[in-house]
C-alpha cells in the first residue's frame, strides 16, 4: 500500500451546514486524514458523516463551551467559524475545502489529488524575494533560470499553499451577475510564489497551511450573523497573512492544485453581504500594502496583535465595525494561546537576512 504523506500531521478542516456526503468522492484522497468539522447554524441539528472517516465535529455549543466568553471572536452563520477547526487541531498541517468542492480531473482526464499537490507545495521552499520566470523552480521539469541569484536560491519556508477552481470561479458579486454563465475551463499547470510586497485575494475553500508557521494569522474575521460584511473572510486572513509572511521572511505559492467548484451561490444574496467590503476594501487594501511592522514583532503572535492595533487605528476611522474587529483578532490572539500554549514560538524573523 502507497505511503499516505503526512498522513499523522495533517488535519483537514471543513466547515458546513449539510449532511457531507460528498466526501464519499473525496474517500480515496481523504479517508487515511483526521477530519475536524465545524457545524455552522443550527447546532440541534445532525450532520450525518459518511462512514469510515476520522473525524471530530464541533457545533456552535461547543464553541461556546471551549472558548467562553472568547467564542464572540468565532463567527456564526458564515464559513469563517471554520477558523474555530484551525485552533482546535493539535496538527503541524491543515488542508481546508468547502462542502460544494467535488474532485477535479487534469486535462487527461485522471482525477486530481488535490491534496497531494497541497502537501508538495508546502513542503518544498518558496522564492518571494526574486521571480523566476519557470515559475516553481522546486518543481519537476523546472530550475532557476539563468540571471536567478545564487544566494537566492535556497528559497524560505512556504507557510501557504493557495489552490484553484476549474467550474464556477471564485467571483465577487458584481461580476457574477454580468457573468452568470462564465465557467474556469483553464488548466494551468503552474505553481508560482507570490512575490514579497505584493497582496492576493485568498479564497478559503482549496487551501493548506503550516500551521506552526502561520497558524495565529489564518483569522477569518467577525463575518455571517449580527456583522456588517460578509464573504471577504479568507480576504482578511490572507492579506493579514502576506503582510506577516513577509516580514517574518516565509513564502506563499498559488496556483496547482484545482478542484472541482460545483456551485454557484446566490448572486444578490453575495452582493448584500460584499456591499460594504467593496467600499471598503479601496481603503483596506493601501492599509495593508502600506503597513510596516516593528522589529520587536518576531513571532505571528506579536505581529497580529501589532497589525490589530493599528486597524483599530486606522480602519476604526472607516467604520465602527473595524475597532469590532480589532477587537477580536486580540481575543482570536489570547484563545489560540489558551489552546495552544506557546511551548515553541511560532516562526521567527530567520530569514530577514533575505530583505
Amino acid at each position: 500500500m502507497a505511503t499516505v504523506p503526512l498522513k499523522d500531521e495533517l488535519d483537514i478542516v471543513i466547515p458546513t451546514i449539510r449532511n457531507l456526503d460528498f466526501l464519499e468522492m473525496w474517500r480515496p484522497f481523504f479517508e487515511q486524514y483526521h477530519l475536524i468539522i465545524v457545524q455552522d447554524g443550527d447546532p440541534s441539528k445532525t450532520i450525518k458523516v459518511p462512514d469510515g472517516f476520522d473525524y471530530e465535529l464541533y457545533n456552535r455549543n461547543d464553541i461556546n463551551k471551549i472558548l467562553g466568553p472568547r467564542a464572540s471572536c468565532i463567527s456564526f452563520k458564515d464559513s469563517a467559524c471554520r477558523c474555530f477547526g484551525y485552533m482546535v487541531s493539535k496538527k503541524k498541517y491543515i488542508y481546508t475545502i468547502d462542502d460544494d468542492c467535488f474532485v477535479a480531473k487534469d486535462p487527461s482526464g485522471k482525477d486530481i489529488n488535490a491534496l497531494e499537490q497541497h502537501i508538495k507545495n508546502l513542503l518544498c521552499p518558496s522564492t518571494p524575494y526574486f521571480f523566476n520566470t519557470l515559475y516553481d523552480p522546486f518543481r519537476d521539469g523546472a530550475d532557476f533560470v539563468r540571471g536567478y541569484p545564487f544566494s537566492l536560491r535556497e528559497g524560505v519556508s512556504t507557510a501557504v499553499s493557495h489552490g484553484l477552481w476549474l467550474n464556477i470561479p471564485d467571483y465577487d458579486a458584481p461580476t457574477q451577475l454580468v457573468k452568470p454563465l462564465e465557467r474556469n475551463t483553464r488548466y494551468v499547470d503552474t505553481v508560482l510564489t507570490i512575490p514579497k510586497g505584493t497582496l492576493f485575494p485568498m479564497c478559503g475553500m482549496n487551501l493548506a497551511f503550516d500551521r506552526d508557521l502561520i497558524g495565529p494569522a489564518m483569522y477569518f474575521g467577525l463575518m455571517g450573523d449580527g456583522q456588517p460584511i460578509g464573504r471577504y473572510d479568507d480576504m482578511w486572513a490572507g492579506w493579514c497573512c502576506k503582510v506577516i509572511c513577509d516580514h517574518l521572511g516565509l513564502g506563499i505559492k498559488t496556483g496547482l492544485p484545482y478542484i472541482y467548484h460545483s456551485k454557484a451561490s446566490n448572486p444578490f444574496v453575495n452582493l448584500k453581504k460584499e456591499y460594504n467590503g467593496i467600499f471598503w476594501q479601496e481603503e483596506i487594501i493601501p492599509f495593508f500594502q502600506q503597513m510596516n511592522l516593528s522589529k520587536e514583532s518576531t513571532t505571528v503572535q506579536k505581529c497580529y496583535v501589532e497589525m490589530a492595533k493599528q486597524v483599530n487605528e486606522k480602519l476604526g476611522k472607516i467604520d465602527p465595525y473595524f475597532v469590532k474587529l480589532s477587537d477580536a483578532m486580540i481575543t482570536w490572539i489570547e484563545a489560540w494561546d489558551e489552546l495552544n500554549p506557546p511551548a515553541k514560538d511560532s516562526a521567527k524573523a530567520t530569514n530577514a537576512a533575505s530583505k
